[in-house]
């Protein structure tokens, strides 16, 4: 791990990848209730076999989080089909606990993608997560193969790195 120093804010970047063998499974989605997904029914991990699936963990009120927005509408142009983008909206503010709020943050982020709404925290926890944004690259088969944190532009390291990871297990059966 190392950290970066970017005036008076402390950005943590812990690169991780692991080969296929030796990847831990992603947890299952710990929400199956509609009312928690938003954009999509609620999914399973078995919903996404065959696909690679980048989870966003994240929050509106972040501006690590939102300023990776544009990063990521950029991704389904660059993705085949069988990519997908699954947010996984976890609060810490009070407002970014209703509901509604996060609604109208998709409609003005212009977020199409499946969101599961996780104001109890259970897969934050699932993940062992600690950050925002944080995102994980899981593989066809659902194996966690790459961690990344921190706000992430187009063509930047952090941007570079996910996408290297992604085009690697893309290419895999």
């Amino acid at each position: 791990m190392f950290a970066v120093m970017a005036g008076a804010l402390l950005i943590a970047i812990q690169p991780r990848s692991a080969p296929a063998a030796e990847a831990p499974a992603a947890p299952a989605f710990t929400h199956t209730a509609p009312a928690d997904w938003l954009n999509s029914k609620p999914l399973t991990c078995a919903d996404l076999r065959g696909k690679v699936v980048l989870i966003d963990v994240w929050t509106f009120d972040c501006w690590n989080c939102y300023r990776s927005i544009p990063w990521l509408h950029t991704l389904d142009e660059k993705f085949p089909a069988d990519f997908q983008i699954i947010g996984v909206h976890t609060p810490e503010l009070p407002q970014e606990y209703v509901l509604a709020n996060v609604q109208a943050k998709l409609k003005e982020f212009k977020i199409t993608s499946p969101v599961m709404v996780d104001n109890d925290y259970s897969y934050w926890k699932a993940l062992n997560n600690r950050y925002w944004p944080a995102f994980y690259v899981v593989d066809k088969q659902g194996r966690i193969r790459g961690r990344f944190i921190g706000e992430t532009h187009e063509g930047d390291a952090n941007a570079r790195r996910i996408e290297a990871a992604i085009r690697a297990v893309l290419q895999e059966p």
